[in-house]
């Protein structure tokens, strides 16, 4: 990442969830590069502190809040902080997700519950808090991440298993479908990012254990590579631009291909 600053998303203030590590902090940092100020959220304090240091230390503006997403006491407050701080709330990225739930026939029922709290009901809150503002002001982005999971992932669906997380990102896809017709008029555009198989600090270890299997992700994946946080965080930084002023409702797939 260089200093130099671009202006694509200029003058924006960027609440971006799950920013204390792997996608979430490089959408933050990009974000951040073209003239976004950020609000960072994260139950991870100390992943967190990271992710606001590595803006700080560039001169660019970033606010950190601990904060259970999933929550509807601490989601509010977030929002309130954000608005009180900054007045207004140009850009929201729903980032937290994940969560495993092992195979069908062996899912315990509070794993599912988990995953699908921990990606649908985070979205769910945030969106609708950042909707209610950006309508009154007729103007907003909100970006969700789903997964190419949302049509199943071959390798970890043989491996381990975890149709939890497969639901609960092809919800992502339906719910940044319907808020988008939603808020249509209101001129607030809602689009989700689908990443295929991107290595972060959680995901890589794993990725280098399976990658020449059958069922691997490179075999899996056209392209023949696994992609990088950059990829995702690139795709993010166009949906939040101008650029992206008349696409809604669609999920974008960063997955090489596949």
């Amino acid at each position: 990442m260089s200093d130099a600053r671009g202006n694509r998303v200029g003058d924006k203030i960027a609440l971006v969830t799950g920013a204390a590590m792997g996608l979430g902090r490089a959408i933050a940092l990009r974000l951040a590069e073209e003239g976004a100020t950020l609000v960072l959220a994260d139950v991870d304090a100390s992943g967190l502190a990271e992710t606001e240091r590595q803006i700080k230390s560039r001169g660019w503006p970033a606010t950190a809040v601990i904060a259970d997403v999933t929550e509807e006491a601490p989601v509010k407050a977030l929002f309130a902080a954000a608005l009180a701080a900054h007045g207004k709330l140009d850009i929201l990225v729903n980032d937290v997700g994940g969560g495993t739930s092992g195979h069908v026939w062996e899912a315990k029922v509070e794993d599912w519950d988990h995953v699908i709290r921990l990606n649908l009901r985070s979205a769910f809150l945030c969106t609708r808090e950042a909707a209610a503002h950006m309508r009154a002001r007729r103007s907003g982005r909100i970006i969700n991440l789903s997964s190419g999971a949302r049509e199943g992932t071959p390798w970890t669906a043989y491996y381990i298993g975890n149709s939890a997380y497969s639901a609960a990102k092809a919800g992502i896809h339906g719910f940044t479908r319907g808020v988008a017709l939603e808020l249509a008029e209101s001129g607030v555009t809602v689009n989700a990012v689908a990443p295929g198989p991107i290595e972060t600090e959680r995901t890589g270890p794993g990725f280098r254990q399976i990658e020449q299997l059958e069922y691997g992700p490179i075999r899996a994946t056209p392209l023949r590579r696994i992609g990088v946080p950059a990829d995702v965080a690139n795709a993010v930084l166009y949906l939040a631009s101008d650029e992206a002023n008349y696409i809604t409702g669609v999920t974008l797939a960063v997955a090489g291909g596949r």
